[in-house]
């Protein structure tokens, strides 16, 4: 897999893709992260990409012409499964999305800065918009190292263990259930009997009834 990032602020996302899983899939060829700075299609030499807004008001627009120039570039040299722009005002996050572009080549991701982006961005180059949450961030950096990492983790090879990420939450719309380790019993607080019993297919029943239950307590929506 390629994903291509295209950010006003390049230096801001580069730090989580320089450790842990993301840095082991990258390692192992897996995966392909470049980072494209915008200022360097920008429309005149002092690097301007933005501009006052038509009609007034608060805030500043990412240009049409330097978003243009740089997914334009970037289109001549491969095809692209999706070109997403990661903006507060899309569809939200969700296990399922990220397990469909995990399986997705060629990914481009436009980060979003100041007001917004001029609109005709979204209409003529974007395919896919999508929200880490229903707040607004500065910038769309941390938002495309989230969505990054929830597709990279899903690709073969990236996990010690390829069916941990099969048993996640939200997989299969529910809540996972809970986890213990050693020491069985710490300080008179003990790991429930069924998961020290050896009895897999008992095992299993109660991960699921322990899911469900977590689930209709703390997100019933997942379950409508």
């Amino acid at each position: 897999m390629r994903i291509d990032i295209i950010t006003v602020l390049p230096e801001l996302i580069k730090s989580p893709f320089e450790f842990s899983i993301i840095k082991r899939a990258t390692n192992k060829g897996l995966v392909e992260v470049h980072f494209h700075d915008l200022r360097k299609y920008a429309i005149n030499k002092y690097g301007k990409i933005d501009d006052a807004q038509f009609g007034g008001g608060a805030g500043m627009v990412m240009m049409i012409e330097p978003i243009d120039k740089c997914i334009s570039q970037l289109k001549s040299e491969r095809n692209y499964d999706e070109i997403i722009f990661m903006t507060p005002d899309a569809e939200i996050l969700n296990q399922q999305t990220a397990n469909t572009l995990s399986l997705k080549e060629n990914l481009i991701i436009l980060c979003g800065h100041y007001k917004g982006i001029d609109h005709r961005v979204r209409e003529l180059f974007i395919t896919k918009e999508i929200s880490i949450g229903d707040y607004v961030l500065s910038g769309g950096e941390l938002g495309a190292a989230v969505l990054c990492d929830s597709i990279i983790r899903l690709i073969p090879g990236v996990l010690g263990d390829e069916t941990s990420a099969l048993t996640d939450s939200f997989q299969d719309n529910l809540l996972s259930p809970p986890v213990y380790t050693r020491p069985s019993n710490y300080k008179d607080h003990k790991v429930p009997d069924i998961l020290l019993s050896g009895n897999f297919p008992k095992i299993e029943e109660w991960r699921n009834q322990k899911a469900l239950e977590r689930t209709k307590t703390i997100r019933p929506d997942l379950l409508k």
